[in-house]
């Protein structure tokens, strides 16, 4: 099964006001499944968009339903009610029997507090990653750098590269995938040649490799993990974001070329970083002004690290942050209207 909700998410243009969502059900979630790769029958693939991640939901033929990453907080009672929907598809009274984060970026685990409170299902999060969970550690996981947002949550077990995750009849090898995080987890399904690669691998690149910005070696894990997906025999590839697709050794050969060109150019990716960085608090916020901007940017530690290592661009940061808001609503990313920035 395969729901694909893309922008009913609440992206909105100036100068209508957001819509969180209020209990309604999009129109998406009661149509019919689109059609999916054989390999994934019996996953309930829930495609969302950039503020919140792909979920998978495993069936597990009796033993209970996998859910895999969570997606943001801003969307918690809409992905419970997805997840709901999707358990109702499937029949015969199937319960959520776990939940696992690939990594804890708050776009994949922001939904976990709210997911367990519904359906008090046990969290399986990375190995790495569970002592600073269990101390809710803001500065080991990365929240107060990068100003994103999560709802606390804890986790009852935790996986580990080389681990086995058994959910009914699939056995998921779990890989390592440092790059874009350091701690973070792939699956693969050997037997059905089915990948859920998070943010390691999108049809179209992958995600920001957050310790370049830090000063710290990321781009060669990058290069190491995409190694490993083109030796598995992969058929079809799950991303963090995106759709569902099956020409991994294209998508592989698309990332080469874009690691090369931040290889070759590091403040590209830098300076990439700093536009993502803005556009994802854009969609958290979905609108303000841009002197508050300019001052969320002072105040967030990541947005400074960024601008330091840019070599202080503009020669301050609000001067800084302007250029790239111009740049960003140049390109259709942003809205800028009467002194306010939309998400676009």
């Amino acid at each position: 099964m395969l729901i694909r909700l893309g922008r009913l998410q609440g992206t909105f243009r100036a100068p209508q006001r957001s819509l969180a969502y209020s209990g309604s059900v999009p129109t998406a979630i009661n149509a019919p499944p689109l059609p999916i790769h054989p390999a994934l029958t019996g996953l309930g693939i829930l495609e969302r968009g950039w503020l919140s991640s792909n979920n998978v939901l495993v069936h597990g033929d009796g033993a209970g339903a996998t859910l895999i990453d969570t997606s943001h907080c801003l969307h918690g009672a809409l992905t419970v009610e997805l997840v709901r929907r999707a358990l109702e598809r499937a029949g015969s009274g199937e319960r959520l029997a776990r939940i696992v984060n690939t990594h804890l970026h708050s776009d994949h685990c922001g939904g976990n507090a709210a997911l367990q409170r519904a359906f008090d299902a046990p969290l399986y999060v990375p190995r790495a990653s569970w002592d600073a969970v269990q101390r809710w550690d803001e500065d080991a996981l990365t929240y107060r750098a990068s100003g994103q947002r999560c709802e606390r949550f804890c986790a009852q077990a935790a996986l580990a590269p080389g681990d086995v995750l058994a959910t009914g009849p699939r056995r998921w090898q779990v890989l390592a995938a440092p790059g874009h995080d350091p701690d973070s987890l792939m699956l693969f399904d050997d037997d059905r040649g089915v990948l859920i690669s998070a943010d390691a691998l999108w049809e179209n690149g992958f995600g920001i490799v957050f310790p370049e910005l830090e000063g710290e070696q990321g781009f060669d894990d990058v290069a190491a993990v995409l190694d490993l997906i083109e030796r598995l025999p992969v058929r079809v590839v799950i991303p963090g974001h995106g759709g569902p697709f099956t020409d991994a050794a294209g998508a592989i050969e698309r990332a080469r070329v874009k690691l090369a060109s931040f290889r070759a150019e590091p403040k590209r990716h830098t300076r990439h970083a700093a536009k993502v960085l803005i556009k994802y608090h854009l969609l958290e916020e979905r609108q303000q002004p841009l002197p508050e901007l300019m001052q969320w940017m002072q105040q967030t530690p990541l947005a400074q690290a960024i601008w330091r290592k840019l070599d202080r661009p503009e020669r301050t940061i609000d001067a800084w942050v302007q250029s790239l808001v111009g740049e960003m609503t140049d390109s259709g990313a942003l809205v800028l209207h009467d002194g306010v920035v939309y998400d676009a």
